[in-house]
């Protein structure tokens, strides 16, 4: 299968999902997760009209993108990976938003440079849902203070909440999960779902999925 047939085949399961569970199928963005794929699959989901595209490192994103976003004005990126603060900077320069804020030093960092370079980039929080040590992400149970200390302290632009589910738990309990957070603390964004399980995610609530895999192929 080309990029191009399963960016088809990916957006027929949106609108199917979408309309199956009372939502309108625009209401869900596909966020096309391009980290080490290769150029010529790039340019064909390009080709194919896509748009949006998720990235996990600031410095991979810089090389692949620098060149191409001038002559796409309708581009947008999302990084979609961990955040170091020294890669605040690079980060501001080059994304739209910022999928994975998940500590205050970061909220700071984020606000300093964006002021220096007079960006305002809507923010998801990233909530670990299923409390894995080794997994980033704010405490569920710490998001309204942090998400207050975002808004307040920092006067940051923060759309909605995201999260990488356990990968032994039902992907389901998560995402109903994170869309009740998300109801409680009035957020209306949710990055929620991959190429395994957004059919999943759709009528719980997502309304920006992750797809890699079921787009490009396995990575090189």
């Amino acid at each position: 299968m080309t990029v191009r047939k399963n960016l088809e085949s990916i957006r027929q399961n949106i609108e199917k999902a979408a309309r199956q569970s009372g939502r309108q199928p625009e209401t869900v963005k596909l966020v096309a997760v391009s980290k080490t794929q290769p150029e010529e699959k790039i340019h064909e989901a390009l080709d194919a009209g896509q748009r949006l595209f998720g990235e996990n490192r600031v410095q991979e994103a810089q090389a692949r993108w620098a060149g191409i976003k001038p002559l796409y004005p309708d581009l947008k990126l999302h990084l979609i990976g961990p955040l170091q603060t020294n890669k605040v900077k690079d980060a501001v320069e080059l994304f739209d938003m910022i999928e994975t804020l998940d500590r205050e030093k970061l909220a700071v960092e984020l606000s300093k440079e964006m002021k220096k370079q007079d960006r305002t980039i809507p923010c998801l929080i990233q909530v670990n849902t299923g409390g894995e040590e080794q997994k980033a992400g704010i405490a569920p149970e710490s998001l309204p203070a942090f998400l207050n200390f975002c808004r307040n302290d920092c006067a940051l632009d923060i759309r909605g909440l995201m999260c990488i589910p356990p990968v032994d738990d039902s992907p389901a309990l998560h995402f109903a999960f994170l869309k009740k957070l998300a109801d409680e603390n009035g957020l209306r964004e949710l990055s929620m779902g991959m190429s395994a399980d957004y059919e999943k995610a759709i009528p719980l609530g997502a309304t920006y999925i992750r797809i890699g895999t079921a787009l490009f192929g396995q990575r090189q």
